[in-house]
């Protein structure tokens, strides 16, 4: 059996809660497994909450807080862990973004931030974070929105996007919503710096399957990639693991709809929501 991936407490607030929760665990005599069977969820969520990849939900964190004997401890770091508007994982993403001089994005599942409507985003972030209050909800609207500044700079990168069919076809908030952030994407990719592909679902099976990717290409240093689901994310800086991705990239761009067919595929979803 391979060691336990080392845990640095310092490196942030998620991190100093995964090696919390892993000396608890170990304490406990507990596997990640069978601490997992006890809540239940499956091990490997265990192992990302240990990683610092991913914030467990709080009834999940109230369980692991009782279960482990952490009298509160787990329940105070994660209220500091809520308090922060993005995850330690999105924050360093985020700031590698302004300095990118070219953007190539998969999205699986919702419009990329950086082209959200500001209605849009509200109805997304109104879902995924149900637990936060107005005020919470319109301060993450507002950053979001002010990330967009980087797409109209005097030299905004090269920004280059597949979306999957699902985005276009999956009902965000009202039809007057998805009308209008829909419209905005044909306005947007017509930016000369801008690109947007469709993956269709007849495209089949991909090597992205598993979420969302972003590759960020700089003047200076090399390549990182940026994975994504609904509530965790990685930054991959390993070349080797870069170059995999990029070539997943190049192999769904293949996959994809040229730009012309895509936004007539785009038009023709618009039409489905009346104005």
């Amino acid at each position: 059996m391979p060691a336990p991936k080392e845990l640095d407490p310092t490196a942030s607030l998620l991190a100093l809660y995964g090696a919390k929760l892993r000396k608890l665990r170990c304490r406990s005599g507990l596997t990640q497994r069978q601490l997992g069977e006890k809540i239940p969820v499956a091990h490997s969520r265990i192992a990302q909450f240990e990683l610092g990849k991913e914030i467990p939900p709080e009834d999940v964190n109230v369980k692991l807080d009782v279960i482990l004997g952490a009298d509160g401890d787990l329940i105070d770091l994660w209220a500091h862990l809520r308090r922060t508007p993005y995850p330690d994982w999105a924050r360093k993403y985020m700031a590698l973004e302004p300095k990118a001089v070219r953007m190539l994005k998969y999205m699986a599942q919702a419009v990329p931030g950086l082209w959200q409507t500001e209605e849009y985003a509200r109805a997304l972030l109104r879902t995924s974070r149900p637990r936060d209050t107005r005020e919470e909800i319109e301060k993450l609207v507002a950053a979001r929105l002010e990330r967009q500044d980087i797409l109209r700079r005097d030299s905004p990168p090269l920004f280059w996007c597949i979306l999957d069919e699902a985005v276009l076809r999956r009902p965000v908030g009202t039809p007057a919503v998805m009308r209008e952030q829909l419209a905005g994407l044909l306005d947007l990719a017509q930016a000369p710096h801008a690109v947007l592909q469709v993956l269709p679902f007849s495209a089949g099976e991909h090597p992205v399957m598993g979420g969302s990717l972003t590759l960020l290409s700089f003047e200076r240093g090399p390549d990182v990639a940026y994975t994504e689901s609904s509530h965790s994310g990685e930054l991959v800086e390993s070349q080797e693991a870069v170059a995999e991705y990029a070539l997943a990239y190049d192999l769904l761009q293949a996959k994809a709809l040229a730009p012309e067919p895509s936004l007539a595929v785009v038009r023709s979803v618009v039409e489905e929501y009346p104005a």
